[in-house]
């Protein structure tokens, strides 16, 4: 397969919508699918306000939000995936979900169909071998907020085929990106590396070596972040961050790579940062109010 002439795109939060955002805009019609109806409305208004936010800098032409949105359809069934050249899974950091995805999914594809997933640490080789084809089967990794961020991890499973790898990396240097190739180990190359980080910041913070405000103000002023680890944690989703890390430890079997028990705590409570509007900080107020 010569060129991703049409994409389908599963699951429409933040960066199931961001892709198909950024795959609209560069000519490319999109079938995204959720199974929540209200997801794909609030995915829609997203983009259309994120397409508005573009034009009024002007990064986009006059016409483009119309001439992207157009391209865009959406549903809630996967049978709008038969005529697509590539599927991007971008559904909840989660093994399990994504394999019974893969299940519904993989039988209306067309054999020749490319499947990725958007995983930020779970293994390509595991997840392409609960697919009906592992050569076929690519991570693609996007970057929150995809509209902004330049990078995309391209990861090969064992089985990947190098056609495969072509397809998507063309696809995703169309969509203005930038690929780095990684390695099918746990959580490639930047989650390998950036995700321990946050977790030694909140590591720091349970055992009171500083508060939320020192902690961010360190690495901001004392190293430059243009966002503390505590912010970009909660930006993240402490959800994401707590199965990056659960994905890391259990792959790589090292104990460096536990999750700190305040994050779990977080978690249990259901702060999972600005989604939910409380994590390290408190969203309710303007600015945000540290809560530790």
């Amino acid at each position: 397969m010569a060129e991703v002439k049409k994409l389908g795109v599963i699951g429409a939060g933040l960066m199931g919508n961001g892709i198909a955002h950024v795959a609209a805009l560069s000519g490319v019609p999109v079938a995204l699918v959720d199974v929540n109806p209200a997801a794909l409305e609030k995915a829609l208004a997203t983009i259309g306000k994120n397409l508005d936010r573009q034009a009024s800098k002007g990064g986009i032409a006059a016409g483009a939000k119309e001439e992207a949105l157009g391209r865009i359809s959406s549903g809630t069934d996967y049978a709008a995936f038969a005529d697509c050249d590539l599927v991007i899974e971008a559904a909840t950091e989660n093994e399990e979900i994504k394999k019974k995805i893969f299940a519904s999914v993989c039988p209306i594809l067309r054999a020749d169909a490319i499947l990725a997933s958007n995983t930020s640490s779970i293994p390509i080789t595991r997840l392409g071998a609960a697919t009906d084809r592992p050569g076929r089967f690519v991570g693609m990794h996007f970057f929150n907020p995809v509209p902004m961020m330049k990078l995309v991890e391209v990861i090969s499973g064992l089985a990947t085929e190098d056609a495969t790898v072509a397809a998507v990396t063309a696809l995703a240097e169309r969509m203005g990106k930038t690929v780095v190739a990684a390695a099918d180990y746990p959580a490639f190359v930047v989650n390998r590396i950036l995700c321990p980080m946050l977790n030694e910041a909140i590591f720091a913070l349970m055992e009171g070596v500083g508060d939320v405000a020192a902690i961010d103000a360190g690495m901001k002023l004392g190293a430059n972040h243009p966002m503390g680890p505590l912010e970009l944690s909660d930006f993240v989703g402490l959800d994401t961050l707590y199965s990056v890390l659960k994905v890391l430890h259990e792959g790589l079997g090292d104990p460096k790579y536990r999750p700190c028990p305040l994050l779990a705590k977080y978690v249990e409570a259901g702060w999972l940062g600005r989604k939910s509007g409380r994590g390290f900080y408190d969203y309710s107020t303007n600015p945000p109010t540290p809560t530790r």
